[in-house]
């Protein structure tokens, strides 16, 4: 069977890198104990611990709607509430999930145009009652990148956290592109973390080259009491877990879990530069991480299908461009190409 021409709508479209088929494959040999009590599980989650400079409690789950719901389940009761962005993916793209394991914990959503909380955002959601009828807030949950491919720096991620701990509220990370906010900043995964005051991280390994597979972090350990009860209940316990934790071995050892992002977001950066100078295809939010979002003309987008080619319009309203590990950036050039072509301007030369 003949392999698909490469598509930039999700970033789920690309394959498995070969660092972690490669420790996949190692993973293979002989048999191992099940339900993590093997090499493989103690090796990531100890590639973990020295990735982000802390000791802290890791757990493997085969995907992020799994991975946020239980992690926010844990830290909150059934009367409880958890602000979040109105594009967050827990509110959007979860059907339910977090509100499902938390046996009723109810989203407070904050109307943000980039998909960023602000600590004004959380205070006035936080503050807008307090009697016994209404949801206690409990926990605050980011996204980094947001759905808007916006990154959060240090500095905004301290100011969250403070406001948490101001009004007693635990902070949760989505980080389903965590990698590729990493990339952006150039820091350490702790700056952006426990350092800043996250107490739980859902660091994503689908988008980065992985098959399947989130990782649960919590920097605070005490949270993490039961968890694997948690994960069990939910269904999210692997038996042979091995396959769940190496592929992160080859991700985190080798360095890969950053060079996939810092590539993937290279070629959405290439993307925006080829067609900067149209004035019909304009960018609806910064590009700063592996996403680029177009607003153009409903005929551009029509014709940009007619090629084959294939994207979302889900967010914004424009065309959503993803961009993974695999990325060629010769299909990259074609595309830009064609958006110019759609739109009625010449192709540029690519070594401008």
């Amino acid at each position: 069977m003949t392999s698909q021409v490469q598509q930039f709508a999700s970033d789920n479209y690309a394959g498995i890198c070969p660092e972690v088929w490669d420790a996949m494959a190692l993973a293979n040999h002989g048999s191992a104990p099940a339900y993590g009590d093997d090499q493989w599980t103690q090796r990531a989650a100890d590639a973990f611990r020295s990735l982000f400079e802390t000791p802290c409690e890791v757990f493997f789950a085969f995907n992020g709607t799994a991975a946020n719901s239980l992690a926010l389940a844990s830290l909150c009761q059934s009367y409880h509430s958890v602000i979040c962005s109105s594009s967050a993916h827990v509110e959007t793209d979860e059907c339910g999930a977090p509100e499902f394991f938390s046996n009723g914990s109810k989203l407070l959503v904050a109307q943000t145009p980039d998909g960023k909380l602000t600590p004004e955002a959380v205070r006035t959601l936080a503050t807008s009652r307090s009697d016994i009828h209404f949801p206690k807030p409990r926990v605050v949950t980011v996204t980094q990148p947001t759905e808007t491919g916006q990154v959060y720096t240090i500095e905004e991620l301290r100011a969250l956290s403070a406001t948490c701990r101001e009004l007693g509220l635990k902070l949760h990370m989505d980080g389903a592109r965590f990698a590729h906010a990493c990339a952006t900043l150039g820091c350490s995964p702790a700056d952006i973390t426990w350092r800043a005051g996250v107490d739980v991280l859902c660091f994503g390994g689908t988008k980065n080259g992985m098959a399947v597979g989130e990782a649960v972090i919590f920097f605070d350990t005490a949270l993490a009491l039961d968890f694997d009860y948690r994960c069990k209940q939910a269904g999210q316990l692997a038996s042979k877990m091995r396959f769940l934790s190496a592929p992160w071995v080859g991700l985190l050892e080798t360095g890969a879990w950053l060079r996939n992002a810092r590539h993937a977001n290279a070629c959405a950066h290439l993307l925006a530069e080829r067609i900067a100078d149209l004035p019909d295809a304009a960018l609806i939010f910064p590009v700063e991480a592996n996403a680029v979002f177009l607003q153009l003309p409903a005929d551009a987008m029509e014709a940009l299908r007619a090629r084959g080619w294939r994207f979302y319009t889900f967010i914004g309203g424009g065309a959503r461009f993803m961009f993974a590990w695999d990325t060629d950036v010769a299909r990259v050039e074609a595309l830009a190409a064609d958006i110019r072509d759609a739109l009625g301007r010449p192709a540029l030369d690519a070594a401008a």
